[in-house]
């Protein structure tokens, strides 16, 4: 096993896999930018090292000065998180040829998979079903809009690079095509430095199922079920569950079997997920794999036990798979909310700046991975998330009444975030019956506002906060540099 791993990411994912390190007693490096100089994961890993500048491309997707830290800090192996280098297969090259571990699937098989229109050739061969669409990308947009006459409106525009909702656009109609091609060239062409595109058909109102998946250097791969992400802003989830509330156990069958073929088809190593939609006939269509950690994976681990980050240490140190298909059960129903420095009420616009008071929810099946504290300035340069919320409960309305608990119990002062806006969806009798597609927020939540009395409460704790602020600990150690605490305790005494 590894002695040491520098974790190539930030915030929330860092600390998450620091954790697990930490239980199998593997050092870990931090690297950070200069914005990040007191983040969460700075302060939890065993060293730090300053990349650069707050610009992702001086710091987070410098690829040889994250290669030139792990030699010099002298780790065995890079953990990528997920985001910025995690599905980049120069990066995953680099650690190959430098000697160094990169923890996740092979370069070649990132590369294959992370196109699109090639991903989706390997499937067919393999027998997964695939949604109707072209194989080949393209930049010529008088071909895209032939393309799309032929196959028939409404289609989906996706960028043949990358993920994450960019590059990505739904067209209705002819006169739509041309510009919805150049805007989703351009955008590609900044976020992927590849503005090539193909189409495919748009399925109406699908669900978005995935299956997680671990495979060793053995052969050997097996799914831990299904997670259910169908709520979704952007293209982007944040809101995610297990079990899927629309399966039942032939279709859940065919679906995990088609991810392992899935992964097999493309010499897979490691841990994966393999996402797919279902349309409301029941018929499932290969989307995409994630070659690496998924946001969501919290759910999986708490409804079946197992710990992906360790079985992802495990599986890229050369041990084979400790169980078999039949050897993974799951107990009880999980749901996960992503916790956003975003306005719901502005289109979901960013809101970073400075945390002023953090306290998480606790309880039982009540889990929170995050990367905020109290007096943490949330920086504007990357991802807004700011953590991820789990519950687990024996049935899915016992944890949906426990997150929404959780959430009522989770307070964040200072800035704007997803809150308020994620306890709404759950209260919605649409999400209580399970009701839950890709365009379920468009739906039902198009012109959400936050209920007043909630947010003229925390409006008036944020006063307070402020009123109060001479008289904390944090506010005087960072105001007046006091060597100790007892200058700062305000009126408060033993």
């Amino acid at each position: 096993m590894f002695k040491k791993i520098l974790i190539a990411n930030r915030g929330e994912i860092a600390v998450r896999v620091m954790r697990t390190c930490r239980e199998m007693d593997i050092q870990t490096v931090a690297v950070y930018s200069e914005v990040d100089a007191a983040a969460a994961h700075v302060l939890e890993a065993d060293e730090a090292v300053l990349l650069g500048e707050s610009e992702p491309s001086k710091s987070y997707l410098n690829i040889d000065r994250i290669i030139d830290t792990a030699e010099k800090t002298g780790a065995d192996a890079i953990h990528p998180g997920y985001g910025f280098l995690a599905e980049n297969p120069d990066f995953a090259e680099n650690c190959e040829s430098s000697g160094i571990n990169f923890i996740g699937p092979p370069s070649h098989v990132i590369r294959d998979l992370g196109n699109k229109t090639l991903a989706r050739t390997i499937m067919e061969k393999a027998g997964v079903p695939v949604i109707p669409g072209m194989l080949k990308a393209t930049t010529d947009t008088a071909l895209l809009c032939q393309e799309a006459e032929e196959m028939g409106y409404p289609v989906l525009v996706k960028a043949v690079s990358g993920g994450g909702g960019k590059g990505m656009r739904v067209v209705s109609a002819r006169e739509e095509m041309e510009e919805a091609c150049l805007s989703a060239m351009n955008e590609a062409k900044k976020a992927f430095g590849d503005g090539s595109l193909y189409l495919e058909k748009c399925l109406e109102s699908p669900r978005h199922v995935e299956f997680q998946i671990l495979a060793d250097r053995q052969g050997n791969a097996v799914h831990l079920f299904e997670r259910e992400c169908s709520i979704q802003r952007r293209h982007q989830k944040i809101i995610e569950e297990t079990p899927s509330p629309a399966m039942n156990p032939s279709l859940r069958k065919a679906m995990g079997d088609a991810a392992v073929s899935a992964v097999l088809a493309s010499g897979y190593v490691n841990a994966g997920t393999v996402e797919f939609l279902l349309d409301r006939s029941g018929r499932f269509y290969f989307l995409e794999v994630n070659t690496r950690l998924q946001v969501e994976h919290p759910i999986t681990e708490m409804t079946t036990g197992i710990d992906l980050v360790r079985q992802q240490l495990e599986i890229a140190a050369g041990t084979p798979l400790p169980f078999k298909q039949q050897d993974i059960t799951r107990r009880g129903h999980a749901i996960e909310c992503r916790i956003y420095a975003e306005d719901p009420e502005a289109g979901f616009f960013p809101s970073p700046g400075l945390v002023l008071f953090h306290q998480e929810p606790s309880g039982p099946g009540i889990r929170n991975d995050c990367g905020i504290y109290s007096g943490f300035e949330v920086p504007m340069e990357y991802d807004p998330i700011l953590s991820k919320l789990v519950v687990t409960a024996g049935t899915r309305e016992a944890a949906r009444m426990r997150m929404i608990r959780a959430l009522e119990s989770y307070v964040i002062l200072g800035i704007r975030t997803t809150i308020p806006f994620l306890i709404d969806v759950l209260k919605s009798p649409e999400f209580a019956k399970g009701d839950t597609y890709t365009d379920f927020i468009e739906r039902h939540f198009d012109n959400w506002s936050q209920n007043m009395e909630a947010s003229n409460l925390a409006r008036i704790a944020y006063i307070v906060d402020e009123l109060t602020a001479s008289t904390k600990p944090s506010a005087g150690l960072k105001e007046r540099g006091c060597p100790t605490p007892w200058e700062t305790l305000g009126e408060w005494r033993m």
